[in-house]
């Protein structure tokens, strides 16, 4: 961390792959741990979180923060597991994460809104519980939220035909989407649950925010999976151009799309798994 900060530690606790032992399932979630925060990034889908922190030996009831990238199912499934191991939490979230939502149009029109039962538990909690993001937010002075991100490239988009209503007349540009950073000596670890606002504009976002131009790690979903050869190619390009020495790839990135980056970019790719491990 920065000066005087103790080193902090990072796990992915649920995503689509797993190490021996643990459960892997369509959804992300990081479990962040510094000196005095315990903060969960996303919840993954609901059947993973409770027995990976288990096996992990990571105790629910320690966290002392709740950040939530977006609204999808399979970030948000697992809140009301964790609003029943701890009363004593802040949730950060975007006010447009409860809303209906679809991918896909018409008869292959498939909801991805937040569950019943997640929305149910955060409208049980007391206001002050709650943070609406509608700029960025410092939740101490290495930690920040990113807040709405700006659609700048013209290359990136949500990442699939994600709309408000199943019949595909509204496009859901998936506005909800925030990151996380934490400040290192190293420069920044950003975390991003499927970089729905592209992960360019993401970096861009934070770098503004920050003033800090060094990225340590990149780490989590890039929903780069239906990507076209353009965007990996133009993604691959704007990403050489940053300071950035790690970037491992988790849920919605793809086999294909981590591959091209691995053989495209110039810092060092890993494969995120539920397990995975990494001291800042």
């Amino acid at each position: 961390m920065n000066s005087g900060q103790k080193p902090g530690k990072i796990w992915v606790v649920v995503d689509n792959k797993a190490a021996d032992g643990l459960v892997a399932e369509h959804g992300f979630a990081l479990w962040i741990e510094t000196a005095d925060r315990v903060v969960l990034f996303d919840t993954g889908n609901k059947e993973a979180l409770a027995p990976n922190c288990s096996k992990l030996q990571l105790d629910l009831s320690r966290i002392t923060e709740l950040v939530l990238s977006h609204g999808h199912y399979d970030h948000t499934g697992g809140i009301e597991t964790v609003l029943r191991a701890t009363s004593d939490i802040q949730i950060y979230l975007h006010q447009a994460a409860m809303q209906p939502r679809y991918v896909g149009a018409n008869d292959d029109a498939k909801p991805v809104r937040m569950s019943a039962a997640s929305m149910q538990s955060l409208w049980q909690l007391q206001d002050d519980s709650i943070h609406w993001l509608t700029h960025p937010f410092k939740l101490t002075t290495h930690i920040g939220i990113t807040g709405p991100i700006s659609r700048i490239t013209e290359y990136e988009d949500a990442g699939g035909a994600f709309f408000y209503d199943p019949l595909g007349q509204r496009p859901d540009p998936i506005e909800d989407d925030n990151a996380l950073w934490l400040h290192t000596e190293n420069g920044l670890v950003v975390c991003v649950g499927c970089s729905h606002a592209g992960i360019v504009n993401t970096l861009k976002r934070i770098i503004e925010i920050t003033g800090e131009s060094r990225i340590q790690t990149v780490i989590g979903g890039l929903h780069l999976i239906n990507a076209s050869p353009e965007r990996l190619e133009k993604t691959v390009q704007a990403l050489n151009e940053y300071d950035i020495q790690q970037l491992v790839a988790c849920h919605c990135t793809g086999d294909r799309a981590a591959t091209f980056l691995t053989d495209h970019l110039k810092c060092k790719v890993d494969q995120g798994y539920a397990g995975f491990s990494m001291s800042f």
